[in-house]
Formats: structure tokens, C-alpha cells, sequence
């Protein structure tokens, strides 16, 4: 089991920068997309712990940021 996550940047050892159409680009790893697929369907079953609810703000947030950082990247590229 992952263990409980409070901030986001807890979370930056997975992440990846992968290039795409000649950018690079952040994104999760595949275990962590897992991860949050996961908590986002017991979330839908409304049978997420606290922690893991905890984990799972963490996680979007991050998602959020790379998100933003990403789209401006696409932007300059233009």
C-alpha cells in the first residue's frame, strides 16, 4: 500500500518528462496514474479512507500543476 501522502511534492519522484511532438512534456508514471485511478474509484464507490482521500487531494493538485506548466510549454511551442 502507498503510504499516506500530505503534500504534492512528495509525489515529484513520479513524475516523468516525456517529448512529445518535439516538447517536453510532465507526466505521472504509470504507477502513479494507476494510483489515482484507483482512489478516484473508490471515491465513486464512496469508500475512500481519510488518508486516501489526503493522497488523492495531493495527486490532483499535482495533476493541476503539471496541467498549467504543461499548456504553457504547448503555448510557447505555438
Amino acid at each position: 500500500m502507498t503510504p499516506t501522502v500530505v503534500k504534492p511534492s512528495a509525489l515529484l519522484g513520479n513524475i516523468t518528462i516525456e517529448q512529445i511532438d518535439r516538447i517536453n512534456l510532465f507526466k505521472f508514471t504509470d504507477d502513479l496514474q494507476e494510483r489515482m485511478q484507483e482512489l478516484l474509484d473508490k471515491k465513486k464507490a464512496d469508500s475512500l479512507t481519510v488518508e486516501e482521500s489526503t493522497e488523492l487531494e495531493a495527486i490532483g493538485e499535482l495533476d493541476r500543476i503539471f496541467t498549467h506548466i504543461n499548456a504553457m510549454l504547448a503555448a510557447q511551442r505555438g
